[in-house]
């Protein structure tokens, strides 16, 4: 028999999440170093006691922001890439990457906030969690396609974990006029260097 929630737990999830809502909107709007738990906890309408009860500091709130931005990020990719073609799929991937880095929200939060709220060696562990292994299985199927071979597979690995990360980070730089036309001429990059040369 599946465990019934009560009524207690409920709202302490419901909070949870109304907390994470209102804390992306405030992150991302005035920055990490602009927003407070007061701040947080006035959106939320919640005492600031409530915010401590599930988020033990403003940097673990913002973790847990983090955490679902890269996982929503990560969802959106893998559910794009369906070809059973290797090089499609590969290249579905890195447009629904783009696509998300386009994203006002995400570009601020992961790209422009997260280095400077968390340290760059921490925020490169959270870059490394969510997308290291995505990007491990393209290149492996791309180098069994017989593309980026001309290094070794973790040399390979580290070359377009980076790009990725250099394209995401130039998006989160764009004024949003221009990010159509930077998204284009990045993915035209990435296309090169991830098919040597050959266009898709």
């Amino acid at each position: 028999m599946p465990d019934v929630k009560s009524r207690r737990d409920l709202y302490s999830e419901a909070t949870r999440a109304a907390l994470l809502s209102e804390a992306t909107t405030l992150f991302a709007s005035r920055g990490y170093a602009g927003t407070s738990l007061t701040d947080v906890a006035t959106a939320t309408q919640v005492t600031r006691g409530a915010v401590y009860h599930h988020f033990a500091s403003k940097q673990a709130l913002f973790e847990a922001v983090l955490d679902q931005q890269e996982s929503w990020a990560m969802e959106e990719v893998v559910r794009a890439a369906t070809s059973d073609r290797p090089v499609e799929a590969a290249l579905q991937g890195v447009d629904a990457f783009l696509d998300r880095c386009c994203d006002p929200v995400y570009a601020r939060l992961c790209w422009i906030e997260a280095p400077g709220a968390l340290g760059l060696q921490r925020w490169r562990e959270y870059e490394e969690k969510y997308s290291y292994g995505l990007i491990e299985n393209l290149v492996t199927d791309l180098r069994g396609a017989g593309h980026l071979t001309e290094s070794g597979q973790e040399t390979a690995v580290q070359f377009v974990f980076w790009m990725m990360g250099g394209a995401a980070a130039a998006l989160a730089d764009t004024a949003e006029g221009e990010k159509v036309r930077v998204r284009d001429e990045w993915r035209a990059l990435l296309v090169r260097s991830l098919l040597g040369g050959s266009s898709a």
